[in-house]
């Protein structure tokens, strides 16, 4: 019987594990928990686009069948860097640094190892990391692209937008999918992945799918917080990066003293985006506007897949579509 897709990355992870060929499994952490002394696998996520499997200290991921293998790899390369160090999780091995990356999947999906490190926990809101996650995207668009090894590749995240639309779009006519559509008719090209952003203040280092789930604990155990998750990474509209954060807040999905807090670390530690004093949504309304109409997509598209009608949250991510489609966006300045 051949194997499945996490019995593969179980493998591969275990491997990795045994040989501590990296200093970052011998640092010193917390006490291990008994799962940690005895690990068996444990999926922490199943999708065509990334599947990911733990096994004790050591993390497997199963990228897209259609990843960019070039851009992947400048990708983890630059996740290696020093001076990534303290905002991105390094991977374990590093292609083109003496490392050879993992073979691919049976099906052809390129494999990466990675340090573990524990995520934000989703039942505690009050506690969220938003000062911490404003600071490490501040220093993360600071990084010049030029120390970094190349070609760096560009943002994906207006490109991931417009797949979502695409599947809405393939899924079926419906009123709250038409109006999905049409608030996404008036996104700009450069946010519909068309055209590259040409605007001021683009063409900086980026995540390119930031929220929550895109923060670890640091596999040290010092406590810090560190971004994860490359496969978008690259040169863009640092705003992107802000912009879900904003269409959260903008939706009523984020408690405006969240969204302060976010906003306040990231001037404070000297983003980029905007200048002091000045309109920060000045920047921020067209990737705001295009993360709005994405993540209604996808939430119309499960809704669609599973036979039912939206529920309270998929109808508010509707509602800002139509009040998308009744108001112009402005350019950035």
């Amino acid at each position: 019987m051949a194997e499945s897709l996490t019995e593969q990355l179980t493998a591969v992870a275990r491997r990795a594990a045994a040989a501590e060929t990296t200093a970052l499994l011998r640092q010193p952490c917390e006490p291990a928990s008994r799962e940690e002394r005895d690990p068996g696998p444990l999926v922490l996520a199943d999708r065509a686009d990334g599947t990911v499997v733990r096994l004790g200290p050591v993390v497997a991921k199963a990228h897209a069948a259609d990843s960019d293998l070039p851009e992947l790899l400048a990708r983890l390369r630059i996740a290696a860097h020093p001076r990534l160090r303290d905002i991105l999780l390094p991977p374990l091995a590093v292609p083109g640094a003496g490392d050879r990356p993992p073979a691919p999947t049976r099906d052809g999906r390129p494999i990466s190892l990675w340090p573990y490190g524990a995520p934000v926990q989703p039942d505690e809101p009050d506690a969220a990391p938003w000062e911490a996650a404003g600071e490490l995207l501040a220093r993360l668009h600071a990084v010049p692209t030029e120390v970094l090894p190349g070609p760096v590749p560009a943002m994906r995240g207006p490109v991931k937008a417009a797949r979502a639309v695409a599947r809405l779009a393939a899924a079926g006519r419906s009123p709250a999918a038409d109006t999905v559509l049409a608030a996404w008719s008036l996104v700009p090209p450069w946010a519909r992945g068309e055209v590259p952003p040409s605007h001021p203040g683009s063409g900086l280092l980026c995540h390119g799918d930031f929220h929550l789930g895109q923060l670890v604990g640091g596999p040290d155990g010092t406590g810090e917080w560190l971004l994860i998750d490359v496969d978008d990474l690259g040169v863009g509209d640092p705003a992107w990066d802000l912009a879900r954060p904003a269409a959260w807040y903008a939706t009523g999905l984020l408690a405006p003293e969240a969204w302060g807090r976010f906003l306040g670390s990231y001037q404070r530690a000297g983003g980029p985006v905007w200048p002091p004093g000045a309109d920060p949504w000045a920047r921020l309304d067209i990737p705001a506007r295009s993360l709005t109409v994405q993540t209604a997509a996808v939430s119309l598209a499960k809704a669609a897949a599973a036979g039912r009608a939206p529920d309270e949250v998929e109808t508010a991510l509707v509602d800002a579509c139509e009040r998308i489609r009744r108001m112009p966006p402005r350019e950035p300045s």
